[in-house]
């Protein structure tokens, strides 16, 4: 029989190990795998969106997809305003790799001093930082060729006006954010603007794009707008204006031609004007739309209005003659003088001549509340109905503060203001046979609602005497323009500083229309501040109204109503302001 081996009494074999320690390592262990779920249910239950949204911090981003803003057409679809790419350079200064010849390089390419752009990228302290924005894509190229680390390009979109200065105060100008800043950029921003999109995206520590996660929201591009505004009639009155201005070495000018039959507004220029495509360091000169901004005593210009409100009072009629001789009349203690003297005057030649003396004597027949209603119905002392921004409302004080050497003035355009648009549109009332209609800046698809305010009868005749006062023997023989018959009123008002009228400044304008028997267009001109020894409205402004007036109704397929020949200037009638 074989002995028995006990191999735990070899010792070798035998534990020394207490079993209270194998114990608490199998707990150990167990308390460990508790704890790590206990961890696992944490992060992945408790507290999961903390930890999701510290990673995202980390690697996700939202990345803002840009919406194409709308453009803008004139009235026959061509551009005016449009947006095209233009790429945008930005870097991660604590990723940026860069050495001293790249970045010498990259400073020229980006028109920007190498300390400005050393500084930039060694700025620690922020994860982004725009370089250039807008740069062309040309030069894009060449700084992405340089293959920078941590330097990058984004794809934005750059507003582009092909009109150039022509419409530059019209059009105003959006910034590099897309946000409209001025004109019809500002007036329609928000419809031009669109919506923009978004994605989120995992990004690495270079910045590459490794997936997009999450739901994407494409942009909306923004809409179109369609103006009133003739681009060839805008254009050539801008470079007549913008001659003027320089001839007559004036301090600004402005420029309206208004659709009598629509209300549209086919041009609005303006001179001198910022540059459309150069939006740095602007200032508020530079950038209003004067025509329709600044205000000015419109002088002359009302002596019409004055005369057709008598006439449709049954005061006068147009063969009515008024005494004008000595060429002065006292008012509570103030004399009023006509430039030149004149005798006995028709009512036609009151304004044919721009008798102060006639319009004023006309003028003290009529209650000072009907002069104002008049005023108030043709849009003197309102706002234009127009969308735009930093309209004038212009100064009519109220009837019952007048005194009567106020009601005198205010016959012939002192002691009120006015805008050139508001000039504009309320000369329409004798183009369209006694009644108005709002301007719009819009094109119109619709006829809009028009309110009467005088007789078509004294709206004829009115336009009679405007025809004279635009031919011989009146003020404005310059406006007649080869082929079409013309009519309207100079007006020449001292410039007022404070609370006095500045010593020989002058402002000079014209407002008229053609063709006189049914006119198609009205045209306002305005030269602020002549300097070269001429200032009288039949001097300064005539001229461009005349060139401006032809091109405009050929442009406008109109008919011309008088034959085509070469006509003898006469020398203007000097008028009274």
């Amino acid at each position: 029989m074989k002995a028995s081996i006990s191999y735990t009494t070899s010792p070798l074999l035998a534990s020394k190990t207490p079993v209270w320690r194998s114990k608490f390592i199998v707990a150990a262990l167990v308390l460990g795998f508790f704890a790590l779920a206990v961890r696992a249910v944490d992060i992945q239950v408790v507290n999961n969106d903390f930890f999701k949204r510290q990673g995202e911090l980390r690697f996700v981003r939202t990345l803002d997809l840009p919406a194409n803003r709308g453009q803008i057409l004139d009235r026959n679809g061509l551009i005016l305003a449009s947006s095209v790419i233009a790429p945008s350079v930005w870097a991660t200064p604590e990723d940026v790799d860069i050495s001293e010849a790249n970045l010498v390089k990259l400073a020229k390419l980006l028109d920007m001093p190498t300390a400005e752009l050393s500084k930039k990228l060694n700025d620690d302290d922020k994860s982004f930082v725009w370089l250039k924005r807008q740069v062309d894509v040309n030069r894009a190229k060449q700084i992405e060729s340089l293959g920078i680390k941590g330097v990058y390009l984004r794809n934005e979109y750059k507003r582009l006006y092909p009109e150039g200065d022509a419409a530059s105060s019209l059009m105003g100008f959006a910034n590099v954010d897309g946000k409209g800043l001025g004109g019809i950029e500002l007036a329609f921003n928000d419809d031009l603007s669109g919506r923009t999109g978004s994605r989120k995206v995992i990004k690495d520590r270079l910045g590459h794009v490794v997936e997009n996660v999450g739901e994407q929201f494409l942009p909306v591009a923004g809409k179109d707008m369609q103006l009133s505004i003739d681009s060839k009639i805008q254009f050539f009155a801008f470079q007549k204006l913008r001659d003027a201005v320089l001839e007559y070495k004036a301090k600004s000018g402005s420029v309206v031609v208004l659709d009598v039959a629509t209300g549209e507004v086919l041009a609005l220029a303006n001179y001198p004007v910022a540059a459309s495509n150069k939006q740095s360091n602007l200032n508020g000169a530079q950038l209003r739309n004067r025509a329709l901004t600044d205000t000015f005593e419109p002088g002359s210009t009302m002596k019409p209005f004055t005369a057709a409100l008598a006439l449709e009072k049954g005061f006068v009629k147009p063969e009515t003659v008024i005494q004008t001789a000595p060429g002065r009349i006292t008012i509570g203690g103030a004399t009023i003088t006509d430039a030149h003297p004149h005798d006995a005057l028709t009512v036609s030649q009151v304004i044919q001549k721009s008798s102060n003396v006639g319009i004023v004597k006309m003028a003290m027949q009529m209650q000072a509340s009907e002069m104002w209603t008049m005023f108030d119905q043709v849009g003197f002392g309102q706002k234009p109905q127009l969308t735009f921004p930093g309209m004038a409302t212009g100064r009519v004080r109220p009837f019952k503060s007048w005194r009567p050497v106020e009601q005198a003035t205010m016959s012939y355009g002192y002691g009120m203001s006015c805008s050139l648009v508001q000039l504009a549109h309320a000369y329409t009332v004798f183009a369209r046979d006694g009644d108005m209609i709002p301007m719009t800046l819009v094109k119109r698809d619709t006829v809009a609602i028009s309110q009467s305010v005088f007789s078509p009868k004294t709206a004829s005749s009115i336009r009679s005497m405007l025809q004279l006062a635009s031919g011989d023997g009146g003020t404005a023989p310059k406006a007649q323009t080869m082929g079409y018959s013309v009519g309207g009123k100079t007006g020449t008002a001292h410039v007022l500083e404070g609370k006095a009228y500045a010593n020989k400044k002058y402002r000079g304008f014209y407002v008229g229309m053609a063709p006189i028997e049914k006119p198609r267009v009205v045209v306002a001109v305005m030269i602020d501040e002549p300097s070269n020894g001429k200032y009288f409205g039949g001097d300064v402004a005539v001229p461009v109204f005349s060139e401006t007036v032809q091109q405009s109704l050929r442009i406008l397929g109109v008919q011309p109503d008088l034959s085509v020949k070469p006509q003898m200037v006469a020398k203007a009638v000097e008028e009274s302001f």
